[in-house]
């Protein structure tokens, strides 16, 4: 693969940067945050939503730009840089990434236009307590004109922002089954979670929840592939957010170390300090590498599920040694919340664990090793 930056990915990355640095400043991020309600500015969606960036990788015949799944992973980076607080991972990942793919026209026409203008936000719940998720304990019944949906997921990101959700859920005949859900429907309640890390999530109850036959998203036979596609991508765009949040972990350290004075000195001149943050750079550059190599793979439609797990692995496990290095190399300044490294510690856990930790992937990379070789 080339790594080199094509036009484009530096022409949308560029623009995302300028916005974010403009809009989601340390003083506006301690704005949003004092402020009751989830860790949402709307000023900055609505900016990002001007600039095209919300429907970045939208098809162009429902309002997007067209653009490749690299491109989108290239914003992402820059938010996890700025830990912004907009679910663009979730309504364009999650949310109109696979409406795009498997959506009816119907859907489409519905709901893309929206997302790409910032009138709507999208989300997945894949997330079940205790359950497999390829295997929802959620259940969807026919009841001869649609479907009853019982079930209770959990951790729904940006959920009680969202104006539509994708669902998974088992049918009648033990296949797995995706529906488009409002939030607003009759059986159907979100519930706000608190979180360490201030990100909005949410449960969401399904108690006879009716949707119909239209509100399924693709078709009958291919449920447990298009959730596995969602999953996939998701897994990736968490990658290029913990990738935004090691740098500029790495970068705070470097100028805090540089400033520091400990016997009339720099600390950075000190041995040990150079060694653990050079330890810290070699993770961030691996995490850059294979977070990378994951969003190239999906955005040249080749096979990404290895690609997959072990940028995951390296973005939860490298993520943490570099947000630990940080904290640790800040003394106390890396746990007080008016200085900002705080957010990154909490953001690198919360990525840490979302999709699946780094025992996870490395279990199912050793299951697709084991299975390419049987």
């Amino acid at each position: 693969m080339n790594f080199a930056p094509t036009e484009n990915e530096l022409a949308f990355a560029g623009l995302a940067a300028q916005i974010l640095t403009d809009s989601a400043s340390q003083d506006r991020l301690r704005e949003i945050e004092a402020e009751e309600g989830p860790r949402f500015d709307p000023k900055l969606w609505r900016k990002m939503a001007e600039a095209g960036l919300l429907g970045i990788a939208i098809p162009e015949e429902y309002g997007g730009s067209g653009q490749g799944f690299f491109e989108l992973s290239r914003i992402l980076e820059e938010i996890g840089r700025r830990t912004a607080p907009i679910p663009l991972l979730e309504s364009a990942v999650l949310g109109a990434l696979p409406i795009a793919e498997f959506g009816s026209e119907a859907q489409k026409q519905a709901l893309l236009p929206g997302a790409a203008q910032g009138e709507l936000i999208l989300t997945s719940a894949l997330v079940e307590d205790q359950a497999i998720p390829t295997e929802p304990v959620t259940r969807a019944r026919s009841d001869g004109e649609g479907f009853r949906l019982e079930g209770r997921k959990i951790c729904v990101p940006a959920g009680q922002l969202a104006h539509r959700v994708i669902v998974p859920a088992t049918l009648d005949d033990g296949s797995v089954g995706l529906f488009i859900v409002d939030p607003e429907a009759e059986g159907v309640e979100m519930i706000p979670l608190l979180t360490t890390s201030g990100q909005p999530e949410a449960t969401l109850e399904l108690t006879g929840a009716r949707v119909r036959e239209a509100d399924r998203l693709g078709a009958a036979d291919r449920g447990a592939e298009t959730l596995d596609w969602i999953r996939e991508r998701g897994t990736a765009a968490l990658c290029s957010l913990a990738l935004g949040v090691c740098e500029e972990a790495l970068r705070l350290t470097a100028e805090y170390t540089k400033t520091r004075k400990q016997f009339g000195q720099p600390i950075a001149t000190f041995q040990a300090v150079g060694q653990r943050q050079a330890d810290a750079y070699v993770d961030t550059e691996a995490v850059r590498l294979t977070a990378w190599q994951a969003a190239w793979r999906i955005s040249a439609n080749l096979p990404a599920s290895e690609a997959v797990a072990v940028a995951k692995y390296w973005a939860a496990e490298g993520g943490q040694r570099v947000v630990h290095s940080a904290a640790h190399l800040h003394g106390g300044m890396g746990v007080d919340r008016d200085y900002p490294l705080h957010r990154y510690f909490l953001y690198a856990k919360q990525l840490e664990l979302s999709l699946g930790g780094a025992t996870y992937q490395l279990r199912s990379l050793g299951r697709m090793l084991a299975q390419g070789s049987a």
